[in-house]
């Protein structure tokens, strides 16, 4: 058994400073050093998971291999680190005092008053500690900021663990900002000191202290800080802003994060190249061309709600020396005014190519819809995902069958229902769609099949509706070709059309799958027709 180290990543100030990409970031150079690694997200809040969570709220939620609804992080630690990640690798508030009452009905704390201290921050340390044994290190990042009070368990949670297990198997790095005041043209130290000072009254205190910043941090306000909040100067480290979030290993690498770490506890190792991420930053940093992809959706106006989806353009991109921008279109009435053809047309006529992503809810359907036919009679290059998928089948039973009254279960009852619930009852919201990675057989014939290289391919889901199949024959008969059909044969995975130079929709979600050295096909693809397209 190896003598597995545990690294905190907590924030303090302000949210989105960017744990999760410090946590990832730190994954990836320890495994530059040799090391194996796995990344954990402890979130505060009080519902299971975020899978009945608005997207506007809490951004995109991520899908694991095995059927996980989880933090958008997750993303992050599996495009930086290659490792998949799982269920036993995201836990929140809800998720723990779930398991609690199960047990207390049980009645497995017979004759004890259940409370936070011990039962709910030992139900948090088992979470820790689980599956642990063969690693070198385990990353934990917390949610939210340090003070919130959600937080408070977890903290006390880790303060356990660093006092069961001492310095030397335990690191704690805070995230704090630095902020800039324009007026006084200064950087300002005091927020971090406060954020400091909350965590040392949790009874932590950190070991590193990551500096965020849009401006250099000088070597007096590091002298400063590290003498106001207990920490060597070595330890006060920056993390400046950056163009591109792949840049960070390198970053981190030069200002000394790894190696801190590993002096920490006394490990040795050599000096880490990182060769892989300086040639990622370096294409992206020098395409050759840029094109331009219109996601049409209705959650355009928080990116968060796409975060695998745009890395994975930004992948597929990295692998066609080119550079993505996107159009961001919003597919939901604005201030009452109705989506029609001619607005559609006028956001997209400057676009290489059209992307409609996953969701849920009746509202910006019709602009979707609106958007697939444009790309369809327009010959331009689309790519639907999940709803996506299933609003380019009702796009085509409207516009080519010449089907009446066409739509999806979902948002109406009508006389051709030709998306339907996939087990064809009503269920509870919260986990119980269909989850997961699912096999997918190829249509050999097809343009997935070229685009693969394989007539088998596993895919991750998230829906919980389906292409109905009694209309499968109707829509091939017209030239919509169902290209990918899932193991049992009951769903409809992917579609093409034959007389279209590249439009697919799948049911599946192939950003989850996508990783900055190794692009998915389809994004990979797909870009490539937009490169066609616009020359």
């Amino acid at each position: 058994m190896k003598e597995t180290k545990f690294i905190f990543v907590t924030g303090g100030v302000v949210s989105s400073l960017g744990k999760g990409l410090v946590a990832s970031s730190v994954g990836a150079l320890l495994q530059a050093h040799g090391f194996n690694v796995r990344i954990r997200k402890l979130d505060p809040y009080l519902n299971i998971d975020p899978g009945t969570m608005s997207p506007a709220q809490h951004g995109e939620v991520f899908v694991t291999e095995d059927g996980a609804e989880t933090d958008l992080d997750l993303g992050h630690y599996e495009r930086f680190t290659k490792i998949k990640a799982t269920k036993d690798d995201n836990i929140t508030t809800g998720k723990v005092y779930n398991k609690l009452l199960k047990k207390e009905r049980c009645g497995d704390y017979l004759g004890k008053t259940v409370q936070i201290i011990p039962h709910v921050t030992d139900l948090i340390k088992s979470f820790i500690f689980n599956g642990t044994e063969d690693l070198d290190f385990v990353i934990c990042e917390i949610g939210g900021t340090v003070g919130d009070i959600e937080s408070q368990p977890f903290l006390e949670a880790i303060r356990q663990v660093n006092y069961k297990l001492g310095k030397q198997k335990v690191i704690l790095i805070h995230l704090t900002l630095i902020p800039y005041l324009t007026a006084a043209q200064e950087l300002k130290t005091k927020p971090t000191q406060h954020s400091v000072r909350e965590l040392n009254s949790a009874g932590l205190q950190p070991d590193i202290i990551l500096c965020r910043s849009e401006k250099e941090i000088s070597d007096n306000q590091k002298e400063k800080i590290a003498n106001l909040c207990n920490v060597s100067l070595s330890n006060v480290i920056p993390a400046p802003d950056v163009n591109h979030i792949y840049e960070l290993p390198s970053l981190y690498n030069q200002c000394g994060l790894g190696a801190q770490i590993l002096d920490h506890f006394h490990l040795s190792k050599p000096k880490p190249s990182l060769p892989e991420w300086d040639q990622i930053v370096h294409s992206m940093k020098h395409p050759t061309q840029e094109v331009i992809v219109s996601i049409v959706g209705k959650y355009t106006e928080f990116p968060d709600a796409y975060k695998s989806l745009i890395e994975a353009l930004n992948h597929g991109a990295i692998s066609n020396k080119a550079r993505v921008k996107i159009n961001w279109v919003n597919s939901r009435e604005e201030n009452g005014k109705s989506i029609d053809a001619k607005f559609i047309r006028e956001k997209l006529q400057s676009s290489n190519s059209v992307l409609v992503p996953g969701g849920f809810g009746d509202n910006g359907i019709e602009g979707k819809i609106l958007a697939i036919n444009y790309a369809r009679v327009n010959n331009i290059p689309f790519l639907g995902i999940c709803l996506g998928m299933q609003l380019a089948v009702i796009e085509f039973a409207r516009n080519v069958i010449k089907l009446e009254d066409v739509h999806s279960e979902e948002f109406y009852t009508c006389k051709h229902p030709i998306i339907k619930l996939a087990d064809g009852k009503n269920v509870d919201l919260g986990g119980t769609m269909r989850l997961g990675t699912y096999k997918c057989n190829v249509n050999p014939n097809s343009k997935m099949a070229n685009v693969y290289s394989s007539v088998t391919i596993s895919e991750r889901h998230r829906h919980r509706y389906i292409v109905n199949l009694d209309y499968k024959n109707n829509l091939e008969e017209n030239g919509m070709i169902c290209s990918g059909i899932s193991e049992d044969k009951t769903c409809i995975e992917a579609v093409e059309l034959k007389n279209h130079s590249w439009f697919i929709g799948v049911q599946f979600h192939p950003e989850f799958q996508s990783r900055p050295f190794s692009p998915h096909p389809l994004f990979t693809s797909f870009i490539k027709a937009t490169i066609d397209n616009r020359v």
